[in-house]
This record gives C-alpha cells, sequence and structure tokens, in this order.
C-alpha cells in the first residue's frame, strides 16, 4: 500500500510538471505580443539608418564610428507631450570602468527635458534584471522615479517558457518561496532563460507626428562599445508600436492613462494591410514587427528570393533551425547568401564558448559546398551586437532592423522583440546606406591594418559534439543565447 501511494505521488507530481510545460509553452500571448503593423508607405527621408562600429587598427587602438545615441538624444530633445522606452538594460555599473557611457547622458536628457517641459508624460519599460529580479535597487532607476518617470519592470512571469524543463519545476516549487533576496534567488529566476530584450524608443517629434529609434543597443556603460545597427522611423507604423509598448505595460501593472500617449492619426491614410504602394526612390515601404512575426516575415523574403538574388544577414546570434534551412534552400536556388556573424566568445554555463555561431556557420557552409559564405567580426572584448538582414535584387531590397536574434528564444515569442522592416527601391539612399554598412564590414574597407571581419576558417568548428551541444540546448531551451 505504501509503494502504492508513492507511486501515485510520484505520477501526480509528473502529471503536474507535464501539464505545466505544455500550458506555459503554448499559453496565449499577453497582449502586445506578435504583433504586425499595417505596411505604411512613408517618405524615404523619414527612415534612417544609425550604426556603431568598434574595430580596432594595426596598433590595436579601438577605432569607433558612434551614432545611435545621438540619434536616441535628439528624439528626447525635440519631444513636446510624451516619451516611452523600453530598454533591456539602463545601467551605469559602479564596480567596472565602463566602456563609454550612456546611462547616464540619457537620464541625464531626460529629466533635462521634463524640466524644460513639465507636461511631458515619461513611461520606461525595462526588463527586471536591473534590479536583479527585486533583489536590489538600480540607482539609475531611482533617479528616473524620483524626477517623476513611470518606470515599469517587464512581468516576464506573463510571457511562455522556453527553458519549459525548469521553468514548469519552478513554478510549481522554487516560485512559492521565490523571496528575492540573496544570489540563489536571483539565478533561480535567470534560469528561466527569458527576457525583455526590446531596444526602443517612441516620441511625438513636436510638429504632431510621431518618432521612433528601434534597434539592438542597450544604454549600458559596459555595452558602450559594442557594435550595434538601428533604424529611426516616423508614420503610421509606430502608432502599432506605441500600441504594443502600452499593452506590455498595462499587463506588467501600469495603472497610468493610455490618453496622456496618445498617438495623432499621421500617416494612417498611408498604411494599408492588404496592397499597400510599391517604393519609390523617394518612399519607403516600413512594417513593425514584434516576436515571431519577425521571424514569419524573414522567411517570407528568404523564400522568394530567386537565382540572382541576395540575403546578407549581420547577426550576433544565429542558431534557429528554420532560418538555418531557409538559408540552404535560398543558396541551392542560386541566392548569394552572405553571414557576418559574431563568434561567439561569451561563454557563460549553459552556453560555451563558440555556441551556437561557430557551429551552426560549419554546418551551412558545409551543407552547402560552399554556397553560404562566413565571415566573422573581429572583436577586442566588445560584442558584434547588430541583429540585420538584407533580402534583395537587382531592383527592389527588403531589411530588417531591431533586437531580435535568430534564435528560438527571439522568434518562437518567449523574448519580448521589436523589429523594423523596410521595403525599398535599389537604389534609395536608404538601400545603399545599409548595403554599403555591410560591403564596408564585409570586404574591410577601412585604412590599412583595421580589419572589421575575418576569414570563415578563424573561428570555424567542425566539431560534432559542438554541433549536437548546440541543437540540444537551442532544442530543448537549455540555451542562454
Amino acid at each position: 500500500m505504501k509503494m502504492r501511494w508513492g507511486r501515485l505521488i510520484v505520477l501526480a507530481l509528473g502529471g503536474a510538471w507535464l501539464a505545466t510545460a505544455v500550458w506555459q509553452t503554448h499559453k496565449a500571448l499577453p497582449a502586445g505580443m506578435h504583433v504586425a503593423s499595417p505596411v505604411c508607405t512613408v517618405p524615404a527621408d523619414t527612415v534612417g539608418f544609425s550604426a556603431d562600429v568598434t574595430a580596432a587598427d594595426a596598433y590595436g587602438r579601438a577605432v569607433q564610428r558612434q551614432g545611435i545615441f545621438a540619434e536616441a538624444l535628439r528624439l528626447i530633445r525635440a519631444a513636446r507631450r510624451f516619451i516611452v522606452l523600453d530598454y533591456e538594460l539602463i545601467d551605469s555599473p559602479a564596480d567596472t570602468a565602463p566602456a563609454r557611457l550612456l546611462a547616464g547622458p540619457l537620464t541625464e536628457a531626460l529629466l533635462e527635458q521634463r524640466r524644460a517641459q513639465p507636461q511631458l508624460e515619461v513611461l520606461l519599460l525595462t526588463d527586471p534584471v536591473n534590479e536583479r529580479y527585486g533583489a536590489t535597487r538600480s540607482p539609475q532607476l531611482a533617479l528616473l522615479r524620483a524626477a517623476g518617470v513611470n518606470v515599469v519592470l517587464t512581468d516576464l512571469d506573463a510571457l511562455r517558457d522556453p527553458n519549459f524543463l525548469y521553468s514548469s519545476l519552478w513554478r510549481l516549487t522554487l516560485r512559492w518561496w521565490d523571496a528575492p533576496a540573496g544570489p540563489l534567488a536571483v539565478q533561480a529566476r535567470a534560469l528561466n532563460f527569458k527576457r525583455n530584450h526590446r531596444k526602443v524608443l517612441i516620441a511625438d517629434d513636436g510638429r504632431g507626428g510621431l518618432a521612433a529609434l528601434v534597434g539592438s543597443a542597450n544604454p549600458q556603460d559596459q555595452q558602450g562599445a559594442w557594435s550595434n545597427a538601428a533604424l529611426r522611423l516616423g508614420g503610421g507604423a509606430v502608432r502599432t508600436l506605441l500600441a504594443s509598448e502600452l499593452a506590455i505595460a498595462r499587463f506588467s501593472g501600469w495603472h497610468g492613462e493610455s490618453q496622456q500617449f496618445a498617438a495623432p492619426a499621421d500617416g494612417a491614410a498611408a498604411c494599408d494591410a492588404a496592397v499597400p504602394a510599391a517604393p519609390t526612390a523617394a518612399s519607403a515601404r516600413v512594417q513593425v514587427l514584434t516576436e515571431g512575426a519577425i521571424r514569419r516575415e524573414f522567411l517570407q523574403q528568404v523564400d522568394a528570393a530567386v537565382n540572382g538574388d541576395a540575403v546578407d544577414v549581420a547577426m550576433f546570434k544565429l542558431a534557429d533551425r528554420g532560418v538555418a534551412e531557409a538559408l540552404l534552400k535560398a543558396a541551392r536556388r542560386g541566392v548569394h547568401v552572405r553571414l557576418i556573424l559574431d563568434p561567439s566568445e561569451d561563454a557563460t554555463t549553459l552556453s560555451p564558448s563558440g555556441l551556437p555561431n561557430q557551429p551552426l556557420a560549419s554546418e551551412l557552409v558545409s551543407r552547402s559546398s560552399g554556397a553560404v559564405h562566413v565571415r566573422w567580426y573581429r572583436t577586442h572584448g566588445e560584442r558584434f551586437h547588430t541583429a540585420l538582414a538584407l533580402v534583395y535584387g537587382s531592383q527592389r531590397l527588403w531589411l530588417t532592423v531591431g533586437s531580435a536574434n535568430f534564435t528560438r528564444r527571439s522568434l518562437d515569442d518567449y523574448n519580448l522583440e521589436a523589429n523594423v522592416a523596410v521595403g525599398l527601391t535599389r537604389d534609395a539612399p536608404l538601400a545603399q546606406q545599409a548595403l554599403t554598412y555591410f560591403d564596408t564590414l564585409w570586404g574591410n574597407r577601412a585604412a590599412p591594418g583595421t580589419e572589421y571581419t575575418a576569414d570563415f576558417a578563424v573561428f570555424a568548428d567542425p566539431s560534432q559534439a559542438d554541433y549536437w551541444l548546440y541543437r540540444l540546448l537551442e532544442g530543448a531551451g537549455l540555451a542562454a543565447f
């Protein structure tokens, strides 16, 4: 009888764990996730490309070109009615030497603008990791709260669980004793492997319209030297992004008045979800994509590419199997595929050095018989953190820029992510700017002795052990990438 009761208890616990795992990986997404805005035709000059690029010269000295946060400060200083920010990380650690000051200048710009415009409403969404899931208080966020900024820590429990093997156990047990104190409690939450990974700034432009900056850069001093990319945009698509941000703030406990952040109707007539106007040299087709909608649209663009077209990807992390197979199929159709990847040398306990980029890149090169071309960004302690993809032919170009890595966590509706997609003619200024950016890194177009990227062989990893480890970690949700 004791044995029977023991088995029943084990079966009941196993059933509860399984039911929790199934539910938490398939439950309905909260409001504001998996968004695809209408495609909006806007003047080409309302969309702008910014990049932060770090390399080293022949003497090992840093060579930097930075533009993203200069653009962010311009948007803040132009705002008159409201500013909405959503950044995964915003801090200035006191115990490390910063690579570049970002958090302080951004915070000061917000405070100065509130002093200059007392009616200005500011809403900041961020990931709870900034305050170690409640274990500490961020001085940066405390300063903003004291100045009247609405600071909202994203409710990650409302998101689906990528690490279902662990998270189901955590939800059934550890969560109930999850007092926010000590490193063990912090690590217990961190192992859920989900984040608000967005990097978004939205503001009124001071002229009755909206402007936004969407990219891959965090205002964190430790990441000040990282290479990133971003797009500035205006028009009707920003309204969809703003609605998404307010919805996330709502399910995370914000109780403010949405009317304070009411978006004007600028560009609404130019947005058509069914048949948007074709782009011209003077116009662009803009769409906001979040989470899984990013994956769907990118795969559609790659699948539509034909012999003679090209796909260029510059990415911090590449691991998604659907993306990998789409790139292989495209290369076999005669599409020219080029990848610039970070060498993934940032080892962690559950993301060993080189994973996922090195084994996956080696797979793509091998299976395509060299038709997929790969170069590695030469990092010097910093990271190549860009998330950029281009699909183009002789006349048209489509690009997407934002926060989303091409991984399961980013593209399968687990992390919060935000990208912008733009359709252009090949001769449009933005198209030429994006192509020049990629070609400059690919071809090392720099002063003698300065190299942006290295040959594929430098970090190639044909190890089957590493390959199957990456597949296991990615497929089971055990990866920190």
